[in-house]
């Protein structure tokens, strides 16, 4: 099995399901005692948070490209960036690795595919559902129609990211305003909906929307695992 470099820590809330997922996947893949052998580099997310707001993103893609390169000077034979919206700098870290970068938006797409779905909603940071890093990459690459929320409603998924998701909140509150525009995009024609960021999945569920969710930390991390047992 190949050695998966996790590229974490934003937030941290998340990487924890990452290693989690792709430790669970391992044993039910291999069975007994197995796990995955995996190298994990944590950033700090607060700093990473100020470039992001402040749209310094080649200093931040400088920061994950060091990092990459500590998990594949350690030993990693892949590398898994345990965030969706700093995939907005994916190409300037697989530039700066020798190791492939597995793209968390590939996986996904994938996943849409095989459940024979065309239209999808994509909920995630603001970073995330207005630019065409991820938007662009599902529909130029993988042939799908990608909905995305009102800007009050896509206000509203930012800041429960930010505010709660990233920092341990978990609010009732918070869940049925995302149920509310998640059955708009529905409405709008959205047949499933990705979950683009990977702490989303910590608040709503499968019994949380009319249509299929594509919660992409699994995905991902599942993915992940398929890649170290080819």
């Amino acid at each position: 099995m190949k050695t998966i470099g996790l590229l974490g820590g934003m937030s941290w809330e998340s990487s924890l399901e990452y290693y989690r997922i792709i430790n669970e996947t391992t044993r039910l893949r291999l069975g007994g005692l197995h796990s995955a052998p995996c190298i994990l580099v944590s950033v700090d997310f607060a700093e990473i948070e100020v470039l992001q707001q402040e749209e310094r993103w080649s200093e931040a893609a400088d920061r994950l490209a060091e990092a990459g390169r500590s998990l594949e000077r350690a030993g990693a034979d892949f590398v898994v960036l345990c965030t969706n919206t700093m995939h907005l700098v994916a190409d300037e870290l697989q530039a700066g690795l020798s190791i492939p970068l597995l793209h968390i938006a590939d996986a996904t797409a994938h996943q849409v595919q095989v459940a024979g779905l065309q239209t999808i909603g994509l909920l995630g940071t603001r970073f995330t559902m207005e630019r065409d890093f991820y938007k662009g990459r599902l529909s130029g690459r993988h042939g799908l129609n990608v909905l995305i929320p009102n800007l009050e409603a896509r206000e509203i998924v930012h800041r429960v990211i930010y505010e709660e998701l990233c920092q341990g909140i978990i609010s009732p509150e918070s869940r049925e305003h995302y149920r509310h525009i998640m059955a708009q995009l529905v409405r709008d024609g959205a047949e499933g909906i990705i979950l683009g960021c990977t702490e989303i999945e910590l608040l709503v569920h499968e019994e949380d929307s009319p249509v299929p969710l594509f919660p992409t930390t699994r995905i991902h991390a599942v993915a992940a695992v398929d890649y170290a047992l080819v």
